[in-house]
This record gives C-alpha cells, structure tokens and sequence, in this order.
C-alpha cells in the first residue's frame, strides 16, 4: 500500500482516484448542506490540495493553502482566476488575515495529523474566523458496526490518524463551544464513512 500512497500524493493520480469513487458528488452535497457560502464570503480551505472543491463552490473570495508545492502547481493552473493559492504555512497566512475570513475549511485533513497538529490547526482555524464565522470540515471516521470495506478503506487511507467520531470531537470542542457532527456513510461510490464537523463561537 506504500506505493500506492505515494502514487496518490501526485495530483494526476490523485484527481483520477477521486473521479473513479465519485468524490464530485461528496463535495456538492458537503458545500450545499454544510458549508453553506454566500456570494462573496470570504473563504480559506487549509490543505486545499488540487483545489477541487470549487468545482462545487459559488462565486467566494477564496484562499487555499496547501504544503505541497505541485498541489499548489496544480490548482492555480486550472483554477487560478477563481482564488489565492498559498503554497505556505497556514499558521503564517492567518498571522496577516486574523479574524478575516467567513468559512475555514479542512476538507479531508484533521485524519492526516496528529493530536498535537489537528490542535493547532483548530486553533488557527478559530484565529481565522470573523465573529460568527464557521469552520466546517470532512474526514474518515470510525464507527461501530462499520461496513467491512468501509473499515478496510480507512485502515489503508494515507492518513494515519483516522478517528472514531468522539476523538474529533474531543479535539473540535478544545477550541469550538459548539460543535454539530454529521454521519454519512455513502456519498461516494464506494461504502465510507465520513464525519462532517460544523464548528463557531458560540
């Protein structure tokens, strides 16, 4: 699986994988119901990768930041007049743009850090945030009585700190006093399960 995780980290290969399980239909129905954008919300998506989701997003003032210099490559190639993308760390970004943006964005990440990472992330995710502005994010979840190849999915997903829902929401109430979580277990073609995480102030 090793290599199949590194095949993964190629933007080529990592949008093909997400076309074949139908990670189009994920996104619509993750922006319609939950992130929920307004025109001209300002937006930053922390680990934004090829900046697929906004295929799925309304016209936003959107910023993604990524670590990866060929995501970054890649998502200003193709979407590069619809947004700022930050090939940086998001801790530095948010430095300049406190308390600036309407909807933070962690699609797919809290299950590739630890708990000291995912942390800091939900720290600076709330550092971020105007008053009254969310943070909203997806990730694999454990669950009781899972579908097999749904379990199977995530024991070989290349984030390696993939969580039963209560530890995301251990870590989301550290930094968020309300906190809403959302179980889906076939929004893409194949059985996974997803938690979606809806965070404010208060």
């Amino acid at each position: 699986m090793a290599g199949v995780k590194a095949i993964l980290a190629r933007p080529w290969a990592y949008r093909l994988f997400q076309r074949a399980v139908g990670a189009a239909r994920l996104r619509a129905v993750y922006v319609r119901r939950y992130v929920r954008p307004f025109p001209g919300a300002r937006v930053l998506d922390i680990g934004c990768g090829p900046g697929d989701i906004l295929d799925a997003l309304p016209n936003t003032r959107y910023v993604g930041a990524d670590l990866s210099p060929e995501y970054i490559r890649e998502a200003q190639e193709r979407y590069g007049a619809r947004g700022e993308f930050v090939c940086r760390s998001v801790s530095d970004l948010v430095v300049e743009h406190a308390g600036s943006f309407d909807i933070v964005l962690a699609n797919g990440v809290l299950h590739h850090l630890d708990d000291t990472e995912a942390d800091s992330l939900l720290t600076v995710a709330r550092q971020a945030l105007r008053p009254g502005g969310r943070f909203v994010s997806f990730d694999g979840c454990y669950v009781p009585g899972q579908n097999p190849f749904a379990r199977w999915m995530l024991d070989h997903d290349r984030g390696t700190h993939v969580r039963p829902r209560e530890e995301y929401l251990r870590l989301a109430h550290a930094r968020f006093p309300t906190v809403e979580s959302f179980l889906h277990h076939r929004l893409l073609n194949i059985p996974y399960t997803h938690l979606v995480m809806v965070c404010t102030q208060g």
